[in-house]
């Protein structure tokens, strides 16, 4: 159906003007997998109504910002007030369907810390319309939203690929506040979400495919705004590449390396040094506590090397095992987000009393490119671990289950593994010798004096197996520093 246009045209895609609009954070496995991280629960913010706008308006891009984002959504309308409604009632609290354009200013989100209230809140903000689709004649797992900018497709996705359902949304958000009719619901957006410039034009449709019925077209246009922020009574616009990447979507799309990533030069260099050789160089920098210890590799002949994506056990409680331990916990979180050339790296407090993890996590981690996994609890199915062929280092084999000693508790966090401090975005380094711990900004110039020792070192040998004595080579003295420059030089 299409909306009667009330006086204020802003409100031309709704019944009226909403008393609250809320909006979810993550919802979507396509944008979980994006991001790297995928929520246990929902989690929610709020927009003011005076963010709507309607089908044909303009949104400013704010003088002295650069990312302001689309964000294809399906917007839901109550029609029924609802307050601590079951999943299985929820839908029929909800009379409308129609597209939504979540867009967000990035520039202002490190100063709101997960509010959104500056970066999501701006005038004409929240594009929606422009016609509402009947809820009744719906099916909420089967609604499709797609996203074009400037014609192109951005975004395709089926509410089928939500990591919580419409309903289960409403009646979550009824338990904690009534849901009145005409508030909206924004249900999050799906990967594809990007930066758009003045000049460019964002089209969202919300439909459903097998019923013919559609939201039509929402459109929006971006232009320049010229007024700038009074940095006397406010923050400022600012940006950082962590930022950059995620308006953009990824750090490929931003012009950016990936700030998980190591270089492909540092890799090499670092799957060329002995771990004891990085160990003396992180000694020589005051950086003793630096081994993660107790571990042993099951592939003693495989190099590890990648950077540190973290997971965290408590010990078991019963009752905290029932609220953490089953569902889509934190160790499967863990595993279903790990990302090429990254290492899981898990505290269980060096208790080897159960497994940490087994074949299936193994296959998981390998199949999302994980450069290994380091635990310095057990592993269950040991053999099977083995095979699956990626570097583990682990405490020991066990038999038994998660539950007998742990509970997965939470994730991407500083941990302690082996007694030493992991941080996310660590640089992790595996051989038969161990495990170490490199800060990433240090990484490259313990690297480079490693092989230069190593080079030396190997001189060295080869010196002593001529028959040398060791006294004054090992270390060398002057005599044999001088030697050793001129056959370099």
């Amino acid at each position: 159906m299409t909306t009667d246009t009330t006086t204020d045209p802003r409100f031309a895609g709704l019944p009226g003007r909403p008393g609250k609009i809320i909006a979810v954070h993550l919802s979507y496995a396509s944008r979980a997998e994006q991001r790297g991280r995928t929520p246990a629960a929902p989690s929610y913010f709020f927009k003011p109504s005076s963010s709507i706008a309607a089908s044909g308006s303009v949104v400013e891009r704010p003088a002295g910002t650069e990312l302001l984002a689309f964000e294809g959504e399906i917007a839901l309308v109550i029609g029924t007030a609802a307050r601590r409604v079951s999943e299985a009632d929820a839908w029929a609290h909800v009379a409308w369907v129609t597209a939504a354009n979540d867009l967000g200013l990035y520039d202002l989100r490190a100063n709101d810390k997960g509010s959104n209230v500056r970066s999501k809140g701006g005038d004409g903000f929240t594009p929606i319309g422009p016609s509402l689709i009947d809820a009744a004649r719906v099916d909420p797992a089967a609604l499709r939203v797609r996203t074009w900018v400037n014609g192109a497709p951005a975004q395709d996705d089926t509410t089928a690929g939500l990591l919580f359902t419409l309903p289960r949304l409403v009646a979550d958000l009824s338990q904690h506040f009534t849901l009145e009719i005409g508030d909206v619901i924004l249900t999050g957006t799906p990967a594809g979400s990007s930066v758009i410039v003045p000049g460019d034009v964002v089209e969202v449709e919300v439909d459903s495919p097998d019923l013919g019925l559609s939201s039509g077209m929402l459109v929006t246009t971006v232009i320049q705004g010229d007024a700038p922020f009074d940095g006397s009574i406010g923050s400022l616009p600012s940006v950082d590449d962590l930022q950059r990447t995620e308006a953009w979507g990824s750090s490929d799309a931003a012009g950016l390396a990936p700030a998980w990533s190591l270089s492909a030069a540092l890799r090499d260099k670092l799957e060329r040094t002995p771990v004891a050789a990085l160990s003396q160089q992180l000694r020589a920098r005051g950086l003793d506590n630096v081994t993660i210890d107790g571990v042993r590799p099951l592939h003693p002949s495989s190099k590890l090397v990648g950077t540190a994506r973290t997971l965290r056990f408590v010990p078991n409680r019963e009752d905290l095992f029932a609220s953490h331990g089953g569902g889509y916990n934190a160790q499967k979180r863990t595993f279903d987000a790990v990302r090429d050339g990254e290492v899981i790296v898990i505290e269980a407090r060096g208790e080897t009393g159960s497994g940490t993890l087994g074949d299936i996590l193994a296959i998981r981690a390998h199949a999302r490119g994980a450069a290994g996994i380091v635990t310095d609890g057990g592993v269950r199915d040991a053999d099977a671990v083995t095979a699956v062929g990626i570097p583990v280092y682990t405490s020991g084999a066990h038999p038994a289950v998660l539950g007998r000693r742990h509970v997965p508790w939470d994730h991407d966090l500083t941990i302690a593994c082996g007694g030493t401090t992991v941080q996310p975005g660590d640089v992790i380094v595996g051989d038969a010798d161990g495990v170490i711990v490199i800060p990433p900004g240090i990484a490259e110039e313990v690297a480079d004096a490693a092989l230069a020792r190593e080079d030396e070192d190997a001189w060295i040998a080869a010196r002593v197996a001529e028959g040398h004595a060791v006294d004054g080579l090992f270390p060398m003295n002057a005599a044999w520093r001088a030697r050793y420059d001129e056959e370099r030089s």
